[in-house]
């Protein structure tokens, strides 16, 4: 017995567009359980869940009935998109954003580096980088060099100290200013870093 091919995301956002509202049913039925464990995973919270699930997809219509919906074949990761910011407005309202200790220990960069993800983290973990890369923007201009020699381009401290013209202390300086720094951005700008 052969399996008719599933319709494509993209003919379901059409259909819909033009009118068809079953087409919609679909969608949501195709990527619920996908979304809902999404969402769940981030606020921990049945209730909080359902309310986000629903905001996203009342969101997903209203852009679709504005005809602003321009993702040509990517209807998932935009859908995870919205529910990701709605998290974060979640949260932001809460004031339960996940805080980092001003400490050391704690490296940003460390957040960034997971080899193995899966559909919904590459998309948070995209929003992260540019987050991080706009925070950078916002550094001291001999600490963000600094830094971005030693995270981006992977110098090591006597390359960094031999490209810049100053010490080894003086570059690993800008450097523990640069990732202080970048902590007080983050809780400034209340970012989240995790995923």
């Amino acid at each position: 017995m052969m399996r008719k091919n599933p319709i494509k995301d993209s003919t379901l956002v059409s259909d819909y567009i033009k009118g068809k509202e079953s087409a919609l049913s679909v969608l949501i039925n195709r990527h619920q359980q996908r979304l809902f464990s999404f969402i769940y995973s981030k606020v921990q919270d049945r209730d909080i869940t359902e309310d986000i699930f629903q905001d996203t997809f009342i969101k997903v219509i209203r852009t679709l009935k504005k005809g602003n919906y321009n993702e040509e074949g990517k209807f998932l990761p935009w859908v995870m998109r919205i529910s990701h910011n709605l998290v974060i407005d979640h949260f932001r309202k809460s004031n339960r954003m996940p805080s980092f200790k001003n400490t050391d220990e704690f490296d940003i960069f460390s957040v960034l580096g997971d080899g193995n993800l899966n559909a919904e983290k590459k998309i948070i973990q995209e929003q992260i980088y540019n987050d991080v890369r706009e925070l950078v923007k916002e550094l001291p201009e001999e600490q963000k060099e600094v830094l971005v020699m030693r995270m981006y381009k992977d110098m090591s401290f006597k390359e960094i100290s031999e490209n810049t013209g100053v010490s080894i202390n003086t570059a690993l300086g800008r450097m523990r200013y640069a990732l202080i720094n970048m902590r007080k951005l983050i809780e400034k700008h209340k970012i989240i870093l995790v995923n």
